[in-house]
C-alpha cells in the first residue's frame, strides 16, 4: 500500500514490518468452509459422471473459487485481527456453509439457496470493504465501487438463473460468471467511475502467495481424505492395496510439482515484481483455477480406482487422465507466468503428451483401471523427477535463477 502506517483506527493491514503479510489463524479458520465445498464438488461429480454434470460442477467450482479468491484479495488489504474484519469473515463463513451445502442440488431444488448465498458473499463483502475503507485513499474506494457495480450486474443473472430451470439456469449462471471473470481484465471499467489501475491493486505478494498455497493444501488434503475413507471401507486385497498406493503416490507427486519449485517461483516473482497486482491477477486469480480443478478430478478418479480397480467406464477413464492433465496444465502455466522463460516447462509438456498417449489404449479398453491409474500417476512422477533433477543440474528449459534458487 502507499501508506504503510495507517492510523490506529484504520482497518487496513500495517505493512513494512516483519510478519506483516502473515496469514492469520482466522483466515485459516475461514478456509475450512472450503474443505467442505471441495468435498461437495468432488462427491457430486462422482455421483454423476455425465458430460452435463461435469459442466455443472465446473461452473459451480468457478463460483466457489471466485468467492474464495476475492475474499483473499480483501483480507490482503484488511487486517483480520481487527474485530470488525474478523466478524465479517465469520458472517461470510456462515454464508459459505449454506453455499457449500446447496452444491449437490444447486441445479435442482436448492438453486436459489446457492445463488442467494453467492450473491450475499460477493456483494456483501464488497459493501463491507467500502465501509471499512471509507476514510482511506480515494483510489481504493473507487476501485471497490467499480467492483460493486460489476457484482450487482452479475447478481441479477445469478438470481434470474435460480428462478429458471434446466438449460436456462445453466446459461444465466454461465453468463454471470463470464461477466465476473472478464471484469478484472477490463480493470472493472464503469462509465463515470473510469477504470482501476494496477497501482490500485497493491497487494502484499507474500500474503497472496501463501493464501493460494494453503488453498492447494486444502484441495490436496481433501484428495487424501477421499482415498483414505474409500480404502477403509474396501476389502484389503493386493489389488486394492496397489490402487491405494497409486492414489497416494499420485497425490504426493501433485504436492511435489507445486511446492518443490512452483510455489517458490511464484513467491519470488510476486514479491520482487514492480507491479505485484498484475502477477496476482494472472498467476494466482486465474491460473490457480485449473490446478484446483485438476485436484478435484483426481480425487474423483482415485475414489473410482479404489472402488473398481479392474474396470473403468469411459467417464472414469476421462477422470483418471483428465485430472492429471488439468493439474499439469495449470501448474505448468503458473510456473511459466512466474518465470522469464519464453516457453512453458518442457517437462510439463512432455507429461501432457504422455497422458494423451495413454488415452488411446485406455479408451480402447486395453488396460485395466489400475493400469490406467498407475500410468497416469507415473506421468506425474516423471515430470516431478525430471523437473527436480534438471533444475538441480541447470539443464531445465528455464534457468534456475528464474525460480529464485
Amino acid at each position: 500500500m502507499t501508506d504503510e502506517n495507517p492510523s490506529p483506527r484504520s482497518l487496513l493491514r500495517r505493512r513494512g514490518h516483519a510478519g506483516a503479510g502473515r496469514v492469520g489463524m482466522v483466515e485459516l479458520f475461514f478456509d475450512l468452509v472450503f474443505v467442505f465445498a471441495i468435498t461437495q464438488l468432488s462427491h457430486t461429480l462422482l455421483g454423476d459422471l455425465s458430460a452435463r454434470s461435469a459442466l455443472q460442477i465446473g461452473l459451480l467450482l468457478l463460483g466457489v473459487w471466485w468467492v474464495w479468491i476475492y475474499t483473499s484479495w480483501v483480507t490482503n488489504w484488511l487486517d483480520p485481527e481487527r474485530v470488525p474484519v474478523r466478524a465479517g469473515l465469520f458472517v461470510l463463513m456462515l454464508a459459505g456453509l449454506i453455499l457449500s451445502a446447496s452444491i449437490p442440488k444447486a441445479f435442482a431444488g436448492l438453486g436459489l439457496a446457492f445463488a442467494a448465498a453467492y450473491v450475499f458473499m460477493q456483494v456483501g463483502r464488497t459493501l463491507f470493504f467500502l465501509w471499512a475503507v471509507r476514510g482511506e485513499r480515494v483510489s481504493m474506494v473507487r476501485n471497490f465501487q467499480r467492483i460493486l457495480v460489476w457484482f450487482c450486474l452479475s447478481a441479477m443473472l445469478w438470481i434470474a438463473g435460480a428462478l429458471a430451470d434446466g438449460d436456462a439456469r445453466l446459461g444465466l449462471w454461465a453468463a454471470a460468471l463470464a461477466i465476473e471473470f472478464i471484469a478484472p481484465s477490463l480493470y472493472f471499467f464503469v462509465p463515470a467511475l473510469g477504470r482501476s489501475t494496477l497501482a490500485d491493486w497493491d497487494v502484499d505478494g507474500a500474503h497472496m502467495a501463501e493464501r493460494c498455497a494453503l488453498f492447494i493444501i486444502i484441495a490436496l488434503g481433501e484428495s487424501l481424505l477421499v482415498s483414505g475413507a474409500t480404502f477403509a471401507t474396501t476389502p484389503w486385497t493386493p489389488v486394492s492395496v496397489s490402487a491405494f498406493i497409486v492414489a497416494f503416490v499420485g497425490t504426493v507427486a501433485m504436492w511435489w510439482l507445486y511446492f518443490d519449485k512452483g510455489e517458490h517461483a511464484g513467491v519470488h516473482r510476486i514479491t520482487s515484481a514492480a507491479d505485484p497486482g498484475r502477477h496476482a491477477r494472472v498467476a494466482y486469480t486465474y491460473l490457480h483455477l485449473p490446478i484446483v480443478a485438476g485436484i478435484i478430478v483426481c480425487a474423483v478418479a482415485d475414489e473410482l480406482l479404489l472402488a473398481h480397480p479392474d474396470h473403468a467406464t469411459d467417464a472414469g477413464i476421462a477422470a483418471m487422465i483428465g485430472g492429471p492433465a488439468l493439474y499439469l496444465l495449470g501448474v505448468g502455466a503458473f510456473k511459466w507466468a512466474s518465470s522469464d522463460r519464453p516457453l512453458p516447462p518442457l517437462s510439463h509438456l512432455v507429461g501432457l503428451c504422455l497422458l494423451v498417449a495413454l488415452a488411446v489404449p485406455a479408451f480402447l479398453q486395453l488396460l485395466s483401471a489400475l493400469a490406467v491409474g498407475a500410468l497416469a500417476c507415473a506421468a506425474l512422477v516423471t515430470v516431478a523427477v525430471w523437473e527436480h533433477v534438471s533444475l538441480r543440474t541447470g539443464t531445465h528449459a528455464a534457468p534456475a535463477s528464474a525460480h529464485g534458487h
